[in-house]
């Protein structure tokens, strides 16, 4: 069915698409006369049938279901069952804190959760609420909800489209439709009839819900409401687009599948060999019991929620306001950006570059709708005779104009415009050149209008001269009338007879007719949209204000060339990228030459002429071909919202990581598809905020880039505490292996409850502290990691267990067997389990595993770089976190109801020398291994960045 065609209606025969359809046919398809509109009878009956011109928000999981399902990820699984385990040892302590960081966890990720319904909600807000509708012969206003199709709606400047309008006639009407097809410009509309396979982007005949009318009028019979209009088949595509889940994310199901089962193994295989063995039931299960709270990482989950909210904070100074915690990580992984042009690498704001008077270009700098900047002739002001000339065409531009800028403190802290963005480019260019147009509005007050129509291609305006003196190129007196033109250049030059040349005229011949077409074509062909500009002065007694009698005998001032700039900071941006291995794919709904000239101007092409592909090539194209065309430089033009999330799902399918920057209604669905959403704060819809994951609130492209350092830094700390948190877990479980395979001959070295006061508080601080590292130098110099790269890759691995985790490992059983040996107990080689003798033993085993921990987190703060150069200092939060851990110690070994809880006992001072001395060892020994590494030449594996 074609896409703007109305919801199945069994009084409506199937029809072509409206806007292949005469206006006088889309009428009587309808039943209705333009001259009095439905009857109140009928349209209540549409309005039963049909429903109200709103669109569905499908209701989200209940409250309960979206908090429950927070709890079935499998990492609090695993906390869930170290829960249980600690609970069912009679340790409700524990178990409460276990539990307590699940219910943090699940607060998370709830609030975090529903942005579809949220999306949904902001589409709906989008539709008009009041609309003028002609019913029974009479002009009412009524709720847009109210309309049916069938209903004739007036529209005029500054009213919101609030249905899909076949348009019936019209005058000069123009609407912005760039949130919804992302054409830049305003376009054009007309009543005409249009072959049928014309694009969404094309439909002149048409007026959208949810687009703005910026100028002229015109009656349009509605012809879809509510989910049938276009903004609704985008709310669909929203619904309908899967929740996905980040790289982080699933190399965390993933990887605590794995562990579950691992631990469960590993648990079994211990209680199955230890009864093998003799053992009794009791002690195996205990032993089996300690191995798995051991084994199980219950800090990781929190460690892991705490750094991506660092992450979150640090993007947030950087402008990046991030709405899902995992986009954080998945910035970082990258590897293409489908970027729209409009709003986001573009200002979406029309902007003059050039002007070209007499026959010379005169640069235009600064951007968007503020005053900030000036005209410039080869980097210097402009003066004498040229300067004359230049006030002379930017006082007519301004004047020729409806439309007004508003200062920021007349529009919520930035520049913005009423009325149609090109003629808001003139009114500022005038601004540059320091020309007051309130004041020149009230010395020159407008007395005519001959408004702009596509047939003559031109707008004109007459003034009365109330000056007494010549300003501006304009005579003294006070009853002579100015008539200022701005249109096409050729139908413009076509109708002037001179041309102002260095502060007077000549006449306009052949040479600088041509001169004039040759400035023209050299514009166009940079993409840059050309008005001209002129004047005349009408004669004493002059009356026949119609076009043909205003528009004759002009002269010709100039030419003014304009463009929807790219943002000054885009190009360095794209470059960082180009460096960092990430893509940038053009999507845009805007014409294709226009889309390769700023990607020209930002650097997204570096080689020959890309290749452009429509919405309409990309409708019929295989998917084979559009894999193959992905892989080289490619421009998409004029897509649809669906178009959109079909090369986003093509990429996706190629294994890419995608993030997706929009701002526009049209840009929803894709950024819900994509790993990463990243919608513009100021300038983009609620609808694009709410689908998106990320929101820049300085419309900055460079922030995203800011973010992607930010997201691979983060990732880079994920893995650095996972190898800090992994090192104590592989410290933990080597002694119950060891009193295993003992046969009794040695006690457990450490009871579940110190393995919990590791994992859960002495450890908890300085993983965070991990978590705060900077990027590190290069960050963004080097690929991004591969799709596949598991979170613990072999660098991880090799670190975690077999060379911190076996250092820590010998640091618990020597401080074991260092304390009896020292005591050297009569009778008691080994202490047994239940005496003082014990405690002090296993607390020996816990203060040796916490300060062997100390030096492992300096060890890991970097993957290349020696301490010494990085600095002890430059990580407070670790330096607090080592403070903190040590504290946490101390309080376990002397305060007597912690001794109570975690069977521990005070230690003497040679103890302390011989634990404490551990931890410069752990990092003198790494700091050995990277220098050695380092003189061989080779570069240490990596525990954040490519492999």
């Amino acid at each position: 069915m074609p896409t703007d065609m109305p919801a199945p209606d069994p009084d409506m025969a199937p029809v072509p698409p409206w806007h292949a359809l005469e206006a006088a046919a889309t009428l009587a398809h309808h039943g209705v006369d333009p001259a009095t509109g439905l009857s109140s009878e009928e349209a209540d009956a549409r309005l039963a049938r049909h429903g109200p011109n709103q669109l569905t928000v499908v209701p989200g999981r209940s409250t309960l279901r979206r908090f429950l399902s927070q709890l079935v990820q499998p990492l609090v699984l695993v906390l869930i069952a170290s829960g249980l385990v600690t609970a069912l040892l009679g340790e409700w302590v524990d178990a409460s804190v276990i539990f307590g960081v699940v219910v943090v966890n699940a607060i998370v990720g709830f609030v975090q959760e529903g942005k579809a319904e949220e999306a949904l909600a902001a589409l709906a807000r989008a539709v008009a609420t009041e609309v003028n509708v002609l019913r029974g012969g009479r002009r009412l206003r009524l709720d847009a909800a109210a309309l049916v199709p069938g209903d004739v709606v007036w529209l005029a400047a500054g009213d919101k489209v609030p249905a899909d309008l076949r348009l019936v006639k019209g005058k000069e009407l123009r609407t912005i439709e760039a949130a919804l097809t992302g054409e830049s410009a305003p376009v054009a509309k007309h009543a005409d009839a249009l072959p049928a396979d014309t694009s969404l982007a094309d439909r002149a005949n048409m007026a959208y819900a949810g687009t703005a009318v910026v100028a002229g009028q015109a009656t349009g019979v509605v012809v879809a409401t509510g989910d049938a209009t276009e903004t609704g088949r985008i709310s669909r595509l929203i619904a309908a687009a899967p929740d996905l889940a980040t790289p982080l994310t699933r190399k965390m199901e993933r990887f605590s599948r794995q562990l579950l089962v691992i631990i469960l193994g590993l648990a079994a295989l211990t209680f199955a060999v230890g009864i093998w063995r003799g053992e009794s039931a009791f002690a195996m299960f205990m032993a089996a019991v300690a191995l798995a709270v051991g084994a199980i990482p219950e800090g990781l989950p929190a460690a892991i929620t705490i750094t991506l909210a660092i992450g979150v904070g640090r993007m947030a100074k950087r402008r990046a306001i991030v709405r899902q915690l995992p986009a954080v990580e998945a910035l970082g992984s990258t590897t293409v950006i489908c970027s729209d042009k409009t709003g986001t690498l573009t200002e979406n704001e029309m902007t003059v570059r050039s002007l070209w008077i007499g026959g010379h270009p005169l640069a235009v700098t600064g951007a968007g709708y503020g005053p900030e900047g000036a005209v410039l002739d080869e980097g210097h002001s402009v003066d004498g005779p040229q300067a004359s000339d230049m006030r002379r065409m930017l006082l007519a531009a301004g004047l020729c104009n409806d439309a007004r800028l508003l200062a920021p403190e007349d529009a919520g802290g930035r520049w913005s415009i009423l009325g149609d963005p090109t003629e808001a480019a003139l009114k500022v260019a005038a601004a540059k050149a320091g020309i007051d147009l309130d004041a020149q509005e009230g010395r020159l007050p407008r007395v005519r209008e001959i408004p702009f129509e596509s047939r003559r291609k031109m707008m004109s305006t007459v003034h009365r001269v109330t000056a007494t003196r010549e300003e501006g190129g304009i005579p003294a007196g006070s009853s002579k009338l100015v008539a200022f033109v701005k249109g096409a250049p050729r139908e413009v030059a076509a109708r002037c007879s001179r041309i102002a040349v260095d502060g007077g005229e000549s006449d306009l011949d052949d040479g600088w007719r041509e001169k004039i077409a040759a400035a023209t074509d050299r514009y166009a062909r940079g993409a840059l949209r050309v008005l001209a500009v002129a004047s005349r002065e009408l004669p004493p007694g002059f009356s026949d204000f119609t076009p043909e009698g205003v528009e004759g005998d002009l002269t010709f001032l100039g030419l003014m060339a304009m463009m929807d700039p790219p943002r000054p900071e885009v190009a360095d941006a794209v470059e960082k990228c180009r460096r960092a291995g990430i893509r940038i794919v053009m999507v845009t709904g805007d014409y294709g030459l226009t889309a390769e000239s700023v990607a020209r101007r930002i650097g997204c092409i570096s080689g020959g002429p890309p290749r452009i592909v429509t919405g309409a090539e990309l409708e019929v194209m295989p998917q084979p071909t559009l894999e193959e065309i992905l892989r080289d430089e490619v421009i998409f033009a004029r897509v649809a919202p669906e178009q959109k999330l079909r090369v986003v799902a093509a990429l996706q399918g190629l294994g890419h990581v995608v993030a997706v920057t929009g701002d526009g209604v049209n840009d929803a669905p894709a950024l819900k598809k994509a790993d990463i959403g990243v919608a513009m704060g100021l300038s983009g819809t609620d609808v694009a905020r709410e689908a998106a994951d990320m929101v820049l609130a300085d419309d900055n492209f460079a922030s995203i880039v800011n973010a992607v350092e930010e997201g691979r830094a983060v990732y880079a700390n994920i893995r650095r505490f996972a190898t800090y948190v992994f090192t104590s877990n592989m410290a933990e479980a080597v002694p119950f292996v060891v009193m295993l395979f003992s046969r009794g001959a040695i006690p457990l070295p450490l009871t579940v409850m110190q393995v919990l006061s590791i994992d859960l508080g002495t450890d908890m601080v300085p993983a965070i502290g991990l978590g705060t590292e900077l990027p590190e130098e290069g960050v963004m110099d080097r690929p991004p990691r591969p799709r596949n790269d598991p979170l613990l890759n072999r660098s991880v691995l090799v670190r975690a267990f077999l060379w911190y985790g076996a250092i820590e490992a010998m640091a618990a059983l020597s401080a074991y067997f260092f304390l009896n040996w020292l005591h050297g107990w009569p009778g008691m080689p080994l202490a047994a389990e239940g005496t003082n003798a014990y405690r002090m033993a296993t607390t020996m085993t816990l203060a040796g595993v916490v300060a062997a921990q100390v030096g492992a987190v300096f060890a890991c703060r970097s993957d290349q770089a020696s301490i010494f150069t990085i600095g002890f200092f430059s990580n407070r939060l670790v330096l607090l976190g080592v403070a903190v851990e040590l504290a946490l110690l101390g309080l376990l070994v002397y305060v007597p109801f912690l001794q109570k809880a975690f069977h521990t006992a005070p230690l003497g001072l040679v103890e302390w020398c011989y634990v404490l001395a551990w931890a410069p060892a752990v990092l003198l020994a790494d700091e050995a291994r990277k220098a050695v590494m380092r003189r061989r030449g080779r570069s240490i594996p990596s525990t954040g960045g490519s492999p």
